[in-house]
Order: C-alpha cells, then structure tokens, then sequence
C-alpha cells in the first residue's frame, strides 16, 4: 500500500504572524537570506508533486521571475475566474475539498500549499492541511497580510521540529494531532 498524500503548508511568516508587508511587499524575507543556506526548501520540494496556491501570490510570482518556478509540477492556481492550463499549471475554479478530495484519492508525492493567506484559510476552515511548516523571520512588521485569520475551526497540533538557523530565522514543522498517520 502506498503511503497517503499530505498537504503541507510551507510558507514564512514575520514572528508577528504576517506574509508580506502591505501591497504584498516581501522585502523582509531577503533579512534571513545566506549563501548556500535555503532552510530546507529543497529536500521539501523533492517530496512534492503537486503545488496549490493563490491566484494573488501566482500572478505576484510571475511579475518577479521569466518562468514559474514549478512549471515542472501539477500546480492548481485557486481563482475565480476561469483562465486556459499553461503547461501544468491549470486555473481551478472549484471547491478546495473537491480539489483535495480528487488529488489524495489519487497516487503521487505529499501536495505542497505555497500560499497566500486567502488559500490557507479556506484550507484551514476545511481542516485540509495536514503539516504546517512555517519558518518564521526574526522581525515584527506591524501589519500586512496575516497568514492566519479570525473565523476558523481550532485545530490542536503536534510539534515534529523546530530548527533554529544562523540568521535568527526558527522553523517550526507541526502535525495536524488528529492525523495517525506519520
């Protein structure tokens, strides 16, 4: 039997619970920045197959780099409006349950949720996200775009890590406790 897909969420926060700045400003990610350091990204990401994210955080990402970055995944761009696949990435308009539903029940590596904050809160009032990883940035912004919002069900969580790195950034890696499996 194949293992069961997780969706995690890995994703940085100010220690203030913020994504980004005001005007979707990340500016203070580039504080915690070091030659050769990438807090884990890669050995996450060769454990995915599949990325969900925002349409806001997608079209922000494409208005920084030529090509997207996980052109080579099943990527799932959550909009409201309908748009034509490029490549592997397609434009979905329906439920996130329906979404999840489809993507566990098939065979694949875990499912990675890159964002923003309007994703992981539909995610979250669904109780979808089985792994949280959220590396947070020594810094206090005051206010932005918070990751997690008011109005959602309590979830209690089980501590798997927490890394401390050079530049002051603290990963803190948790488990939906109600998940058995490991």
């Amino acid at each position: 039997m194949s293992t069961p897909r997780k969706v995690i969420l890995y994703i940085a926060a100010s220690l203030d619970g913020y994504i980004a700045k005001p005007h979707d400003d990340l500016s203070f990610l580039a504080m915690v920045q070091q030659e050769g350091e990438d807090y884990g990204y890669h050995e996450f990401i060769n454990t995915v197959d599949t990325v969900i994210l925002g349409r806001r955080t997608y079209d922000w990402v494409m208005t920084q780099v030529p090509e997207f970055p996980h052109a080579d995944k099943d990527t799932y761009v959550m909009t409201r409006t309908a748009r034509p696949a490029i490549g592997k990435t397609q434009f979905y308009t329906g439920s996130p349950e329906a979404l999840l539903a489809k993507l566990k029940s098939e065979a694949g590596k875990h499912i990675f949720i890159d964002g923003g904050a309007e994703v992981v809160n539909e995610l979250l009032k669904a109780k979808l996200i089985d792994e949280f990883i959220i590396s947070i940035i020594p810094v206090l912004l005051g206010e932005g775009i918070r990751l997690f919002h008011d109005g959602r069900p309590e979830q209690s969580l089980s501590l798997v890590s927490a890394r401390h790195f050079e530049k002051g950034l603290v990963q803190l890696h948790y488990r939906r406790a109600d998940r058995v499996d490991a």
